[in-house]
């Protein structure tokens, strides 16, 4: 069924790509050692640019709150009686690589083969790690110079929202459900939605725009839990360490080591396996701290995780005569498969709204986590959906400009299936 194709003819291609152009180049690099919320003041940056465009829209509640999350009504075209729906996309990008001085690179009618960036010659994106490519000749692809990311995860999703809003007050004919638009901070560090008001979003459903190329609907995510290992040792000057001193960093590389190195890591899984991940480490002699990631499709598993680090803990300490070590987990957020199932219509009107158009949707699993993760944890279904993102956080990242446009096309026609919903 096509028979939205002619509404969608004046969606504005080079509006969405200057938009996006134009938020890469905002440092909103995350980081985790920060004391304030949000982490960074360029995510407060790009949050009030994100509300001044807003009100230039017509959207007159468009405001940034006291945690710099961006909240706005588009307000529906069908009566009171439609359900309203939230689009969310993360102002932050991955403290992984730098997102600080992003030079992005237009390549207008791709003609296939390696990407290589003028930033750095040793940079190059190839087709044979890159397959998407070969099914992206004539499109137009964004890069970085090759020194930077480019923070497509998750400012395509941001860009698809705003000219999705943008399109609806342009085009009042549009049938669609009122929607409410939310621009969260720190996603990349676990703490997105640390400050949603649920109810003040007023959703029955949401959908985040945070997702790998074209046509897809995540619906299952990663279970997270994060350990954090304490490596104590005795710290006394060399000179008179014989029998005294007792080497934390030592102790934390024997433990290190200790970790399965054939399973259980993102070095040796893929598909529905789970892993353990260690990230960061930092300290000294006296005192050593292991960060690492707990992930796995099943909830449970993450408890056998953790008593499996904490039996390397007890081997190593024995090994150290004088060490310590302490394993402490959290809780970050769970698959949303179990929560989606409590109102299926969230993911069931993405794909019809993929079909409308004449494509072929195709429900896909996250290894890692959306905000949609916890909202749906939290009793909002929040599937994901597609953007055009590739490579994410890494200089080698790449959006293609035409799966943007189609994600904004979906976004149209789904929101007019919400309409012709009963609520």
């Amino acid at each position: 069924m096509l028979h939205t194709a002619n509404l969608m003819s004046n969606m504005n291609e080079q509006r969405l790509l200057e938009r996006f152009l134009r938020y890469v180049q905002v440092d909103t690099t995350a980081d985790s050692s920060a004391h304030g919320y949000p982490s960074c003041e360029g995510q407060l940056k790009l949050g009030a640019m994100l509300v001044a465009e807003l009100k230039t829209a017509g959207i007159e509640d468009a405001h940034q709150d006291d945690h710099g999350l961006v909240w706005a009504t588009v307000p529906g075209t069908n009566g009171a009686s439609a359900p309203v729906i939230a689009l969310n996309a993360h102002l932050d990008t991955s403290p992984e690589t730098t997102g600080r001085g992003v030079k992005p690179q237009v390549i207008r009618n791709y003609a296939g083969g390696d990407l290589h960036l003028p930033g750095d010659p040793s940079r190059i994106i190839r087709v044979a790690d890159n397959p998407d490519l070969e099914q992206l000749h004539g499109r137009t692809l964004i890069t970085t110079d090759g020194t930077t990311l480019l923070g497509g995860d998750d400012k395509a999703g941001v860009a698809v929202i705003m000219e999705v809003a943008a399109h609806l007050r342009e085009n009042p004919q549009l049938r669609h459900a009122p929607v409410r638009l939310l621009f969260t901070c720190d996603e990349e560090i676990g703490h997105g939605v640390d400050h949603v008001d649920l109810q003040k979003l007023g959703a029955i459903a949401a959908y985040t725009l945070d997702g790998h190329g074209a046509n897809q609907i995540d619906v299952e995510t990663f279970s997270a839990n994060l350990a954090t290992v304490t490596v104590r040792g005795i710290n006394i000057h060399p000179s008179i360490g014989k029998n005294r001193m007792v080497n934390a960093l030592r102790a934390a590389s024997a433990f290190i080591a200790g970790l399965p190195q054939d399973r259980l890591c993102p070095e040796r899984t893929d598909g529905r396996d789970g892993f353990m991940h260690p990230y960061l480490i930092e300290g000294g002699v006296g005192e050593v701290r292991i960060r690492i990631l707990l992930r796995d499709f099943e909830t449970d598993r993450l408890d056998e995780q953790g008593l499996l680090l904490k039996k390397i803990a007890a081997d190593v300490a024995a090994r150290f005569p004088g060490a310590s070590l302490e394993v402490e987990t959290q809780a970050q957020y769970r698959n949303m498969r179990d929560g989606l199932k409590k109102d299926p219509r969230a993911a069931e009107f993405a794909q019809q709204a993929l079909r409308r158009l004449g494509r072929t949707p195709e429900l896909s699993i996250v290894r890692g986590g959306t905000d949609g993760s916890q909202l749906t944890e939290r009793g909002l279904p929040t599937p994901n959906l597609s953007t055009g993102q590739h490579t994410p956080h890494s200089p080698l990242e790449w959006v293609c400009l035409d799966e943007m446009m189609q994600a904004a096309e979906m976004l149209i026609e789904l929101l007019k299936i919400w309409a012709e919903s009963d609520g």
